[in-house]
């Protein structure tokens, strides 16, 4: 299930910039797994050559550390149920991807924006409210006359 934290956060697990984070913390298994590689494909259009390569249609060849903010933040979702990430380090792309890491997993995350997870069925945890919410626009109604952000 997924959990956001709307706002700021201040925990012991909280990991505000997941670009650093992930530079220094990242395993090579992380960017070869199947589900990485489609992440990367996805959003950041490149292809994983190896587990320190990938060739961005941008940039070349790069090493891992210049993939986006955003799939570096999926990726360390997916892989580390340690910390809470902060997603605002993602846009709107991710949204898809982040409720697929949430059905495989609980996963917490914080948010500091509306992000666009869709009008369809959901099942999402406003842990500010302790509230669950079931569809896009309950959860924008919930985040905003609750002045979460």
């Amino acid at each position: 299930m997924l959990k956001i934290y709307y706002g700021d956060l201040e925990s012991d697990n909280y990991i505000f910039n997941p670009d650093v984070f992930f530079n220094n913390s990242y395993e090579d298994e992380w960017i070869t797994d199947s589900f990485s590689v489609e992440m990367i494909k996805d959003i950041d259009k490149s292809d994983v050559i190896g587990p320190r390569v990938i060739d961005s249609p941008f940039l070349g060849s790069i090493p891992v550390e210049r993939l986006s903010g955003g799939v570096k933040t999926l990726i360390l979702m997916n892989n580390d149920s340690e910390h809470i990430f902060n997603a605002s380090a993602c846009g709107d792309n991710c949204a898809k991807w982040i409720l697929k890491i949430a059905e495989k997993k609980d996963l917490t995350i914080r948010l500091g924006y509306l992000m666009d997870f869709g009008k369809d069925n959901l099942n999402i945890e406003i842990v500010n409210l302790g509230k669950t919410v079931h569809n896009g626009v309950d959860l924008v109604e919930s985040v905003l006359d609750n002045h979460l952000i």
